[in-house]
């Protein structure tokens, strides 16, 4: 739709509205009902570009929060004030915090009869008020957003700072928070209402005309995905999967599932606009190291420890949103949690591997969803089955075991698993005994004397 063409239809709108005239006006509508954050902002941005395909005229949100992240009402914020459709959002009930800031940037405010909005201070998950920058930051958003509005920018500074004086409202020291009838009488809101249909009655639109956003089950998924729960979950999957890949050479089972929970994980968060190219290279770059640690460096040093560390904040950043370690829009103390989801994560998955780990590795059901390595007798290879009695037999480990590896005895290459945990690539080793597909074995010096 042209400017002419906006212009012209601008202006019969307004000369029906003198006449009291009903023109069909097409109206996309989504519905809010949930704290502000990455699931809200996406449905919002998904929703916005619908209407614009469609050719939508006004743009309806139906808000019930009691707040959330910043930088995600900033987002939304900031969809509203540059759309080029006229947009309209319903308070049906709460628009407190996060919610206020996303309602001041409607052309149009309704508010259900005993709504309330305001209250719009920056606070931590504990509800404490947090510092002064914080503070700051968030009252320019309300009067810039009231401004660009026509609304009255001290009303909206009241929202945030209680020492903004608004007599009519409220006593100094205190935040503002307005009924419904008062933020008609503020001049903040266009209307009362008792529902949806007196709104389309009293802004002359026909329900016939309003065209409600569905919420797909991709959308659904993506919102499960990303809930800690969940994430954490995922967390556990893709450290035990690397923890069996490195434990185990050959395995192609653990690899697969590393690699599918680090897709569920980081996919959704990326979608929503919270991982970012950087933090996931960081994650990448740590699982790297960690396994350069375990194949190539022997012993545990500097590398192996900065892998963790860069796995565990390449995991956590992706979970909150920032700007290259920028946090200063971040719902403050999502960082810190994320923190803990993750490193809770990996304990838990160390101390599962710990107990369960070796049982794991030998069961049949394990085994069957192994993929081994290419084995063939030019380089050596024999089947562990081989009918000659290894019992008590000297070799030498041709792999680092951690416990697995390869060890050879008379020239031939056999799988084995290290009973003490680990052994260097070199170490003389004798087999102790032999089960099914594998030798286990302990260094030759920690070998009984007769």
């Amino acid at each position: 739709m042209d400017k002419f063409t906006k212009s012209i239809r601008a202006l019969l709108i307004g000369f029906c509205a003198l006449l009291n005239i009903a023109v069909a006006q097409q109206v996309y509508k989504v519905d809010i009902k949930e704290d502000i954050g990455p699931n809200a902002w996406r449905t919002v941005n998904l929703a916005h570009q619908k209407a614009v395909k469609e050719r939508a005229d006004i743009f309806l949100i139906e808000l019930n929060t009691f707040g959330g992240a910043v930088n995600f009402a900033d987002s939304i914020r900031s969809r509203l004030l540059s759309s080029t459709m006229k947009t309209i959002v319903y308070v049906n009930n709460n628009a407190a915090s996060a919610g206020a800031l996303i309602s001041l940037a409607a052309d149009d405010i309704y508010m259900h009869k005993g709504g309330s909005l305001g209250a719009a201070s920056v606070v931590n998950q504990q509800g404490e008020i947090m510092p002064e920058k914080y503070q700051s930051y968030m009252r320019g958003l309300m009067r810039a957003t009231a401004e660009a509005k026509n609304r009255d920018p001290r009303i909206a500074e009241a929202f945030v700072d209680p020492e903004v004086s608004v007599p009519d409202f409220k006593p100094d020291g205190k935040l503002l928070t307005l009924t419904s009838s008062e933020a008609v009488k503020a001049g903040i809101v266009k209307a009362e209402v008792n529902n949806l249909d007196e709104l389309y009655q009293q802004a002359q639109l026909s329900r016939s005309d309003v065209k409600q956003h569905q919420v797909t089950a991709i959308d659904k998924i993506i919102a499960l995905l990303i809930n800690p729960i969940v994430s954490g979950l995922l967390i556990m999957g893709i450290i035990g999967g690397i923890y069996f890949e490195l434990q185990t050479p050959g395995i192609g089972f653990a690899l697969v599932v590393a690699l599918t929970c680090a897709a569920l994980f980081f996919a959704p968060l990326y979608l929503q606009g919270l991982a970012d190219n950087w933090e996931i290279a960081v994650f990448v770059i740590g699982v790297i190291l960690i396994a350069l640690e375990v194949f190539v460096i022997p012993g545990f040093g500097v590398a192996g420890i900065l892998g963790i560390i860069m796995v565990l904040c390449g995991l956590a950043f992706s979970m909150v949103d920032n700007d290259f370690l920028d946090f200063k829009l971040t719902q403050p103390g999502l960082l810190v949690n994320s923190f803990i989801i993750v490193t809770g994560a990996m304990v838990l998955t160390v101390i599962l591997m710990v107990i369960f780990g070796r049982n794991i590795l030998r069961s049949r059901a394990f085994k069957r969803l192994v993929l081994e390595d290419e084995q063939t007798a030019e380089s050596g290879y024999v089947s562990s089955q081989h009918k000659v009695n290894l019992l008590n037999r000297n070799g030498v480990a041709r792999t680092v075991l951690r416990p697995s590896g390869k060890i050879e005895i008379d020239g031939v290459w056999y799988d084995a698993v290290a009973l003490d945990g680990f052994i260097d690539a070199g170490e003389e080793v004798y087999v102790e005994k032999h089960e099914n597909y594998n030798l286990f074995v302990r260094k030759l010096s920690d070998k009984p004397k007769v």
